[in-house]
């Protein structure tokens, strides 16, 4: 929500919201029993299966050195799961003791089966609404069913064929898919227990079994995407909703190392041992407030060059971009601060605190404050439209950033959306997520007046995302989610 492009360079902070779009790792043995002579193995057997995407994979695994040869095709390969799979292999090796290693090795010769499922929350389903002439609303998106097969876009708007491309919306799905296969593995394996982990924990300064998960997940992560990102997206998988400030990428310098060819067991003690030094502080949205996300349909942004283009203008003309990034970085603190106080507020007194959201729900915020009866009504009115004041500052400051960098951060069709937005009742505020561009737009709204501001946004040509905040991360879950129908439930894992 805040911290875009800052959250790269330590020790700026990013406010980060999870969401109920959940990846879910289901892990079970491929063989019951295990074979006679299996003890002579070299090998082992590693079947990945994502149904959504109608592809199963194939690999062998050497028990030597863990690492995974795929025997399918190679266009089914899904490298942020391959390395979940080799690093948190290897991670358990290096962490159980001698008689849970033998069964850590009764475990892999039975082979792994591990399937793959994302909620529909992760990928675009505009085009396929638009191709069937249905209206742009949350209902309709409530009616596809669970898991939907995804389609690529094999088609560029310019009728040229190109690569096959997932159509996304933008919400950490690689991430949330990357933790759900650490968290199931590691749990399968025994090596850490997610059964007993209770929802308050997430946002706990120490819970040794996540925080395994994360700096596993984390590493296999920055491998597969041949980059040290942030790790916000990671971050918030593991732990849910947070104030996340990056950790130093050195501490993965030997993982890079071993992209080059240096086995995977000596570079897991590095990990292992390193110094993460990454701060999460617990956060979440103020009571009665809910987000929204929504899906313009105006293209699609890459991070990567976008990212590219913002530090090379940073080496271009540090003096301007350093203002800049001080003025974001105090209105980021601003924004902060704000739902803080919202949030004591609540907590001190309720009634007042309960009347003025409902009573803002309903009008614009130039209206709020001759609504507040009182100091206490008046004080929670004075936060509200301080936080409005600190994103319009986070806002300003983007596009500035954008167009000194030359590319879209806050584009004007973004810009007339949100100022849009940010007018209707009920709306707090308004922005575009992470690095901006077109793909997203997020609100915050108060009260009940979210219903109202998604068939507005239908009226823009917005499609209103199904998805909500939950502020807890990792899960175990009892039972298939195909069996449960669940429609939104970032990575959730499921054992058998």
């Amino acid at each position: 929500m805040t911290g875009g492009y800052l959250i790269l360079e330590r020790p700026n902070a990013g406010i980060v919201l999870s969401t109920n779009a959940r990846f879910y790792a289901i892990v079970k043995p491929l063989r019951e029993d295990i074979e006679p002579d299996s003890w002579a193995w070299a090998w082992t057997d590693v079947k990945l299966t994502s149904p959504q995407l109608s592809r199963e994979t194939m690999y062998k695994m050497s028990l030597k050195n863990l690492m995974l040869q795929c025997v399918s095709s190679s266009e089914s390969r899904n490298p942020f799961v391959e390395q979940a799979v080799q690093y948190t292999i290897a991670a358990a090796r290096a962490t159980l003791d001698k008689n849970n290693n033998d069964f850590l090795h009764t475990k892999l010769l039975q082979g792994l089966d591990i399937t793959i499922l994302g909620c529909n929350d992760f990928y675009s389903y505009r085009n396929y609404i638009e191709a069937r002439g249905l209206p742009l609303t949350p209902d309709v998106l409530a009616a596809l069913p669970p898991f939907t097969p995804i389609t690529f876009n094999a088609e560029e708007s310019n009728g040229e064929n190109c690569k096959p491309e997932v159509a996304k919306t933008g919400l950490g799905s690689s991430a949330a898919m990357t933790t759900s296969v650490v968290a199931a593995l590691l749990h399968y394996f025994g090596v850490v227990n997610l059964s007993s982990l209770n929802k308050d924990q997430h946002q706990e300064k120490d819970c040794v079994d996540l925080d395994l998960v994360h700096v596993i997940a984390q590493s296999a992560h920055c491998i597969a995407q041949g980059k040290v990102g942030s790790g916000f997206d990671v971050s918030s998988a593991v732990y849910g909703s947070q104030r996340y400030v990056r950790f130093s990428p050195e501490v993965l310098s030997s993982a890079q190392v071993a992209v080059k060819g240096l086995p995977i067991q000596e570079v897991i003690h590095d990990i292992l041992k390193g110094n993460w030094d990454h701060e999460r502080t617990k956060f979440s949205l103020p009571p009665l407030m809910t987000l929204l996300l929504g899906e313009p349909g105006a293209g699609g942004s890459s991070t990567p060059s976008m990212v590219g283009a913002v530090k090379k203008w940073q080496k271009s003309d540090p003096e301007k971009s350093l203002e800049t990034w001080r003025k974001l970085s105090a209105a980021n603190s601003a924004l902060e601060t704000q739902f803080k106080i919202l949030s004591k507020l609540a907590e001190e007194n309720w009634d007042a605190y309960k009347c003025v959201i409902n009573s803002c729900s309903i009008h614009r915020s130039e209206k709020w404050m001759e609504r507040a009866t009182g100091p206490d009504q008046e004080a929670v009115v004075n936060a509200l439209l301080a936080a409005r004041d600190a994103m319009l500052r986070i806002r300003s400051n983007m596009r500035q950033m954008g167009e000194a960098a030359g590319i879209p951060i806050e584009p004007n069709s973004q810009t007339r959306l949100l100022d849009a937005t940010m007018d209707m009742e009920g709306v707090l505020l308004a922005g575009v997520p992470g690095a901006g561009g077109f793909d997203a737009i997020f609100a915050v709204t108060l009260g009940d007046s979210s219903s109202n501001i998604t068939k507005a946004w239908t009226s823009l040509n917005v499609l209103a995302m199904l998805v909500r905040e939950d502020p807890h991360g990792v899960s175990l879950e009892t039972g298939d989610p195909r069996a449960q129908q669940i429609t939104s439930a970032i990575s959730s894992v499921h054992i058998e």
